[in-house]
């Protein structure tokens, strides 16, 4: 029987993309795969550029017989489809791993529209759009409903209707096996945040959490791991400094500071501590966190974004409008964690199977199906 063909093109790669996209074709090994991806860097010219790069060096490529084509919502699919006619002939699922309207604006590119049209004008010309959380996909619908009622020209509601009829299908998540030891409950606690060290990530909360633990000297071993790039947010420098007051006045060995390369040597990490901590003011999914939560880690989140649609109430933490204030109610978790453990009574119930296995597996396949009108079944 003839592989079903997919073409999948990714316009800005940034690692959250690549694990989607190499986990989809884990899940579907049987189904043949083209992809196009482009290099995570130069933002606005990536998002606005991305047609016209494919167009003219991908062509052949993009020219080839496919059944199904899947791109993500920073491909100029409007575009794309002007410059290669034969793609719009093509069942196309727009995936949306995150969207620029709820972006915090920090950014020098902030009065910039194009990363906001580019997605929604792709949006409307795909056949099937999916987010990959309820929380991504009901801030793009009250963004775009915004951004439409700014703009001169008045537009029929139609535009919105087309846009609620999108789908949840989050990033799946690898099955993974058990921790095999316990935390011993006399030492330290030891956590972890492991995200971009970007300032969407949440540096100012981290830095007041980690002034806050090396002034009370808690019993706290933190290791600020994650992707980095040549500019890193100022925050990042004192609370390198911090840790190390922190582990000399408390004979506490240094957590780990910087990107873990190995996979590996991540992977044992996470398995090696007890608590995930996010500080994100902008997390669609939080990849980071469910991969911590999958090798035993008790996550402690903010109160809201993507947190709250698998992360239980008693391991969140209420976000003030102070960043003193959050600071102050993260504190107060990790001295409750600290308690847990010496109790033996800190423990991970997370319960992420609904991103694993057959159920998202299922998820895909019936929007792929849909699509095609024909089944994909593997």
């Amino acid at each position: 029987m003839k592989k079903k063909r997919i073409l999948l093109l990714s316009a800005y790669d940034a690692i959250s993309h690549q694990l989607w996209r190499k986990r989809l074709k884990q899940v579907f090994g049987s189904y043949q795969w083209t992809e196009l991806c482009l290099a995570p860097r130069h933002f606005t010219w990536r998002v606005r550029g991305n047609s016209l790069i494919w167009a003219t060096t991908q062509r052949e490529v993009l020219e080839q017989d496919y059944d199904l084509l899947i791109a993500t919502s920073m491909v100029d699919l409007s575009s794309l489809r002007g410059f290669v006619p034969s793609l719009a002939s093509i069942p196309t699922l727009l995936y949306v791993h995150e969207n620029q309207f709820e972006y915090p604006q920090n950014r020098s590119d902030r009065k910039n529209v194009e990363p906001l049209l580019v997605p929604l004008y792709a949006a409307l010309c795909a056949d099937t759009v999916a987010f990959n959380s309820n929380f991504n996909r009901s801030s793009f619908l009250k963004g775009a409903a915004s951004l439409l009622s700014k703009l001169p020209e008045q537009f029929p509601s139609s535009i919105m209707t087309r846009l609620n009829a999108s789908v949840v299908v989050p990033v799946p998540l690898l099955d993974s096996s058990p921790r095999l030891t316990a935390a011993d409950s006399n030492s330290a606690l030891s956590m972890v945040w492991n995200h971009r060290w970007e300032f969407d990530k949440g540096p100012e909360l981290l830095l007041a959490v980690v002034a806050a633990i090396e002034a009370q000297k808690l019993p706290v071993q933190l290791h600020v791991v994650g992707q980095q790039f040549r500019e890193q947010p100022i925050e990042f420098k004192e609370i390198n400094n911090l840790l190390d007051s922190h582990a000399k006045s408390t004979n506490i060995e240094r957590g780990l500071f910087g990107f873990i390369e190995d996979i590996n040597d991540y992977t044992a990490l996470l398995e090696t501590c007890d608590v995930v901590l996010s500080t994100a003011i902008h997390d669609f999914q939080g990849l980071a966190i469910q991969e911590a939560c999958l090798k035993g880690c008790v996550p402690l989140t903010p109160d809201d974004l993507a947190y709250p649609e698998y992360i239980p109430k008693k391991y969140r933490y209420p976000v003030q409008s102070q960043i003193a204030a959050t600071a102050d109610g993260v504190i107060d978790q990790i001295k409750n964690y600290c308690e847990l453990k010496c109790q033996g009574e800190l423990v991970c119930d997370v319960n992420l199977s609904a991103y694993q296995g057959d159920k998202i597996k299922r998820l895909y396949q019936a929007e792929f199906d849909k699509l095609t009108h024909a089944s994909l079944i593997d």
